[in-house]
């Protein structure tokens, strides 16, 4: 299976917010949707989906088991309260969120219930998100590389995570980005506005352009129609050596999302 190169993320977009982004991103052509359940916007989404008028077999939705719902127990049905919230009878990848703090839930046990999962029809493919690098070998333990269809992790201009990245590969797991931009951070980097200028392009398709150049995924959020749409564009852009010389330079292990107490140790 091959994950989407390009998706609407709908991280912090609630209720009526949330509605708007979807409907608009899917009217200008968008396809593939991220949500999660801590997100609590996966009803609204639904309701974005399903007044839409495009059909199912059409779209890609991603879901992400919360830390709360890992257990052998919780976790499918977890998963079949979020298919109700979303109107659908599947999603097409459903990722663990974070890994389970201090192990509450040994890795064995949520990836062999997020297998079960997909055996019994709720999600087509089942991944990862913000494992490092001693994780996903216990996930590969668990349930084999075949089965893990990404690894959702953030990765900016300034925060490559290049031996994440290279052990992920190198083992069939592929990468998407998220938290791309750096929260619009680097939309205001000078390297970046200077690749954009010689590109006739915004910062977001330069760096977005970057990420996908790169093999990764990437799924922007935005609640402006106008943004959505330039992102699209992002797909069309081809960065030279010089400019991806230039981004790889930029690295400089700047992490934003490491919530203490869910956060793994790094690599």
């Amino acid at each position: 299976m091959t994950i989407p190169a390009f998706g609407l993320g709908t991280f912090r977009l609630k209720d009526e917010v949330v509605i708007a982004s979807v409907k608009n991103a899917l009217e200008l052509g968008y396809r593939t949707i991220d949500t999660a359940q801590i997100y609590d916007n996966e009803a609204a989404v639904g309701q974005a989906i399903a007044e839409s008028g495009v059909p199912r077999d059409a779209l890609f939705i991603t879901t992400k088991i919360w830390i709360e719902n890992l257990s052998k127990e919780k976790l499918v049905p977890s998963l079949i309260e979020s298919l109700k919230k979303m109107r659908t009878d599947y999603v097409d990848l459903t990722l663990i969120h974070w890994p389970s703090p201090d192990d509450a839930v040994e890795v064995e046990e949520f990836m062999s219930a997020l297998l079960a999962a997909k055996k019994q029809g709720l999600t087509r493919e089942i991944g990862i998100s913000n494992f490092t690098i001693p994780l996903m070998e216990k996930a590969i333990a668990s349930v084999g590389a075949e089965n893990i269809a990404t690894n959702q992790i953030e990765l900016s201009p300034y925060l490559q995570n290049r031996q994440v990245v290279e052990w992920a590969q190198q083992h069939g797991i592929h990468i998407t980005s998220y938290m791309t931009l750096a929260y619009g951070k680097a939309l205001k980097d000078e390297t970046i506005l200077r690749i954009a200028a010689k590109h006739s392009a915004t910062a977001a398709q330069v760096i977005l352009a970057w990420a996908m150049g790169e093999g990764y995924a990437v799924i922007p959020s935005s609640t402006k129609p106008e943004n959505l749409a330039s992102n699209l564009l992002a797909q069309d852009l081809q960065l030279d050596q010089e400019d991806k010389k230039a981004i790889a330079a930029l690295d400089c292990n700047d992490r934003l999302v490491s919530p203490e107490g869910l956060a793994p140790k790094w690599d």
